[in-house]
């Protein structure tokens, strides 16, 4: 994967969570950086270590696969982007908007199940990767990176902006995502 790929997979990988971050923004009373950068950093790290434990796996397995890898990697990812489109398009239940006392900020545990939940995708990808040859630390810290200022960025807006750009960005993502499968399938093919 060259630089372009990379930094296109970790934005991909971070739109979800930034989408959780504005929800997290949004149910916060007037959230502070200091706020914005720990759940920054609670997000950033689980998204950071989630592909590397998704390629541990994926290696298990690539001895198995190994001519059909390509086609693996652009599955994996077009069907998450795929999700993640589906996600950004159907409504929010508007009764789950209701709350009359807003926290100034979320438990470490919650704001860690949260990031484990928006982090699965980049297991899977981490398994997706696997298959082909890539520096899979250089991915993990790109998207740990991106994810930290993402979901910092996001909750600060998330008090403005509400949950309509979090939607929209987790669409565009989830396009961006599909689209670094089809250029992995792409290189493959061309280069046979």
């Amino acid at each position: 994967m060259n630089f372009i790929s990379t930094a296109a997979l970790a934005l991909a990988m971070s739109t979800d969570a930034f989408a959780a971050a504005i929800g997290k923004g949004a149910a916060l009373k007037n959230p502070r950086w200091s706020e914005a950068l720990r759940t920054g950093a609670i997000f950033g790290v689980i998204e950071g270590i989630t592909p590397l434990v998704g390629w541990v796996l994926g290696l298990s397995a690539v001895n198995a696969v190994k001519a059909w890898d390509h086609w693996i990697a652009f599955v994996l990812l077009g069907a998450l982007g795929l999700h993640m489109i589906y996600n950004g398009l159907k409504k929010d239940d508007p009764e789950a908007d209701a709350p009359d006392d807003k926290p100034s900020s979320h438990s470490f545990a919650r704001l860690a199940l949260t990031g484990f939940a928006t982090s699965i995708d980049a297991m899977a990808v981490g398994v997706g990767l696997a298959f082909i040859d890539v520096n899979i630390g250089v991915v993990a810290a790109a998207i740990g990176c991106a994810t930290f200022v993402m979901v910092t960025l996001g909750v600060m807006l998330g008090r403005v902006l509400g949950n309509v750009v979090g939607k929209r960005a987790e669409v565009i993502g989830g396009l961006v995502l599909a689209a670094v499968g089809a250029a992995i399938l792409y290189e493959h093919l061309i280069a046979v």
